[in-house]
């Protein structure tokens, strides 16, 4: 019963993000919209519904609210690093893989986190196994695990840790 009312939950939230999405209440605007609402919850309510009080929706969405601007920032100072790089070809590159450990538990987690790494210019996540996520960097600053960590993933992983 429990499964149902949470299924039946994320079902009404997309079906009303889709209503504000299309602002239509046609009959075939709705239909549709009920379908694909229906399908999608399928898939996700169990992970948009998190069944511990201090995972609920409301915290995640505030949590990847604060995450945005961050990923936002670093996107575009990496940005600036790369394109510096391009046009002077004598500042350092010191390319290498590094091994990053995460303390992220969820498949979702790990590939949200490797996909935030890969979109900064600069770094690319080749692969990820268990808790560790293998970057490819342009410039190894330090061969110290944890100084990479702090230079790569950690601000990152720390806004995730209360996304998911």
């Amino acid at each position: 019963m429990h499964k149902i009312r949470r299924f039946v939950f994320t079902t009404s939230i997309i079906f009303l993000f889709w209503l504000a999405y299309t602002t239509s209440l046609q009959k075939s605007e709705l239909i549709t919209g009920l379908i694909v609402s229906i399908v999608i919850a399928l898939f996700t309510y169990e992970s948009f519904t998190r069944v511990s009080p201090e995972n609920n929706i409301i915290k995640r969405f505030f949590s990847f609210l604060k995450y945005l601007p961050i990923f936002i920032f670093e996107m575009i100072k990496a940005n600036v690093d790369v394109a510096k790089r391009v046009i002077n070809p004598s500042l350092p590159i010191n390319p290498g893989i590094v091994a990053i450990k995460t303390d992220l538990k969820s498949d979702q987690s790990k590939m949200f986190l490797a996909n935030s790494i890969t979109l900064t210019p600069g770094t690319l996540t080749i692969d990820v196994i268990d808790d560790t996520l293998y970057v490819h960097w342009i410039d190894v600053e330090s061969k110290e695990p944890q100084i990479q960590k702090n230079k790569i993933a950690t601000k990152f992983e720390n806004l995730l840790k209360g996304v998911f």
